[in-house]
């Protein structure tokens, strides 16, 4: 019996999603032909097919654009369209805003089933202006309107519920992590006992608006005698001005994991996210994790349970200050990396995919 294809669409192929999508579609591939069509970014690897399963058929659409850039996006439409005709999928499934908006416009055929992931809704961003993310939300709106029948699905319960408001086909499906890849990736590297007399406290990601670089100098600030690492670079590094913390640049994967491994805390005071695949790779490696309030972090963290959540300053502060004075975190540590194993792992993930897919 010849298998399903899956057209699935991407724009944001870099970053936590492409980690997620990889581990997505090499986890179907094993009943369903998988296509992928994607755009490249700063953050793809270079080798990016060499993480993907060898049945994967790659197509680049040349003209998508992050932005909204009206030229290329009518040619970007006609690309999907292309694509659409030639590979005769019988599912569609989209990633991220821009092909969501694009993929919902452009295909109109009953006969393939639809699925939209935002991967963080775009109107969600607060580096843009009131009157953009006005606009993004708009145009959400109107093509869930125009292509009701496509199933938009949150990553986390916060997404979901933003999900629910524009269609309310709508589904929600936890991100996940491959703990036998990650497992694998981090045998040759000793468990780090966390030292409260010594804490060593870090981020990973791109050093943009989204993770609140400023803050976290802020935070950094407070603390002169801890060492503060940065796992990343970007155009806003020259906010980091505190003098205890370090700035790694961009690494390669095993590099990343194994500065991850070397601190005690993990720090994400991001204005808005999905659901991080930082965060849950740190929870599996047992890090004391301390998040901002937002869609995403506090969807995985429930404060004082498996981590903290802090909405300023102040108690990202205070936090860190009751960990050094209590130097109580067994408990919590244990629960998030139970959380990991039962809820946010990628066979989990992939089960309900397919569930949703259908035979």
């Amino acid at each position: 019996m010849a298998k399903k294809k899956v057209l699935q669409i991407v724009e944001a192929f870099g970053g936590g999603v492409f980690t997620v999508l990889c581990d997505l579609f090499n986890g179907l591939s094993d009943e369903y032909e998988i296509v992928v069509a994607y755009s490249l970014r700063p953050q793809t690897p270079e080798n990016f097919k060499e993480y993907f399963n060898k049945d994967i058929k790659f197509i680049e659409v040349e003209n998508f654009t992050r932005s909204i850039n009206c030229k290329k996006d009518i040619k970007a439409l006609k690309e999907i369209r292309k694509i659409v005709k030639e590979e005769k999928p019988e599912i569609v499934h989209l990633h991220s805003s821009k092909a969501g908006i694009l993929g919902r416009i452009g295909i109109h055929n009953r006969k393939i089933k639809m699925f939209y992931n935002p991967h963080g809704f775009s109107f969600l961003k607060m580096d843009d202006s009131r009157l953009k993310r006005f606009m993004y939300k708009a145009i959400e709106k109107v093509t869930a309107m125009l292509n009701p029948k496509c199933t938009i699905v949150g990553c986390s319960k916060g997404e979901y519920e933003e999900a629910k408001k524009l269609n309310k086909n709508s589904i929600c499906i936890n991100n996940g992590i491959n703990i036998e890849k990650l497992k694998e990736e981090t045998k040759s590297l000793k468990e780090k006992e966390i030292d409260c007399d010594n804490l060593k406290i870090c981020t990973v990601g791109r050093i943009g608006f989204q993770k609140n670089p400023k803050m976290f100098n802020e935070i950094a600030k407070n603390f002169p005698n801890l060492q503060f690492t940065w796992i990343g670079d970007g155009e806003l590094k020259d906010e980091l001005k505190s003098s205890n913390i370090r700035i790694t640049g961009w690494l390669e994967r095993k590099d990343v994991l194994r500065e991850l491994n070397d601190n005690d805390i993990f720090l994400l005071p991001s204005l808005w996210e999905g659901l991080p695949i930082s965060l849950l790779e740190a929870m599996y490696m047992k890090k004391i994790c301390i998040v901002s309030d937002v869609i995403g972090n506090r969807d995985v963290i429930e404060d004082g349970n498996n981590g903290y959540i802090a909405r300023n300053t102040d108690e990202y502060v205070n936090i860190i200050n009751m960990l050094l004075k209590n130097k109580n975190f067994v408990d919590v540590v244990d629960k998030e990396w139970k959380d990991i194993q039962t809820i946010y792992n990628i066979k989990n993930m992939v089960k309900k995919y397919k569930e949703e897919y259908g035979e």
